[in-house]
């Protein structure tokens, strides 16, 4: 609690790290913060391409069943890559002033969270505009399943960080690792179309639970499973909790490694 206590009191601190990275993100570009939209607007085109006009994937307005799980995955995907480098991107701070550790990984997170949310705008908007049209009683648990997320992202976050001071290379097998990981999530396609004998296996990926809670609510329009929102919700708890201690048994070492 007294960590948690002084985590709180940096607070500010996290929110400065935000807003740095979304203002500098997109820095010196013409578009500026509209590639926050065009960067998941250009991959849905893409996938969509591939998987209803090429493949012929079976499913009705195929780029809304796409759309609502790749923001979510997006998230995911840059929460993994930019947790893992957050400390060795910020060594002079690290080695020169005195602050909670976690702090970097928490503001990683937190800034892909605040994209994904301007992105949900959008998403509202397609939904609304396509016909398709949302369930509201449904969409109350949007906010659940967007913590449920959060929270997994900042486990794995602080597990990768801490990993990444010691074994740089790390940071380029997650690229390889996350590329995929998206191909064994049901975000280009359905779990329905995953064999039965695979589905144990299948449900071992934290992101299935998440991902389909969201096209629950956001496609299919229906109300979420409470226990795949409980599953979901224990993954992501499992995770912080070994986060924290594996971060904080390596963190006594970031100053002479970074």
């Amino acid at each position: 609690m007294k960590h948690l206590k002084e985590l709180f009191n940096y607070r500010q601190m996290i929110v400065g790290l935000v807003k740095r990275d979304l203002r500098g993100r997109y820095k010196g570009s013409a578009l500026g913060f509209l590639w926050t939209f065009i960067n998941p607007l250009l991959q849905l085109v893409v996938f969509t391409m591939v998987f209803s006009v090429i493949m012929k994937a079976g499913y009705e307005q195929y780029y809304l069943f796409l759309f609502v799980a790749l923001i979510p995955w997006i998230f995911f995907s840059a929460s993994v890559q930019d947790g893992a480098t957050c400390i060795i991107r910020e060594k002079d701070m690290i080695k020169k002033i005195y602050f909670p550790r976690e702090v970097m990984p928490i503001a990683a997170v937190s800034s892909g969270a605040v994209n994904m949310l301007l992105t949900f705008i959008v998403i509202f908007i397609v939904l609304i505009v396509s016909g398709r049209g949302i369930n509201p009683q449904a969409v109350l648990y949007l906010p659940l399943v967007m913590i449920v997320e959060y929270i997994l992202c900042i486990g794995i976050a602080l597990i990768v960080s801490a990993l990444t001071v010691y074994f740089r290379d790390l940071q380029y097998i997650l690229g390889i690792v996350t590329m995929a990981l998206q191909y064994l999530t049901p975000v280009m396609y359905g779990a329905d179309m995953v064999p039965e004998k695979y589905m144990t296996l299948f449900n071992l990926n934290p992101m299935t639970p998440i991902i389909t809670i969201y096209r629950d609510i956001l496609y299919w329009k229906v109300v979420p499973d409470m226990s795949t929102l409980l599953y979901a919700f224990g993954l992501g708890v499992f995770f912080v909790v070994t986060g924290y201690i594996l971060f904080n048994r390596l963190q006594r070492g970031f100053a002479e490694n970074v």
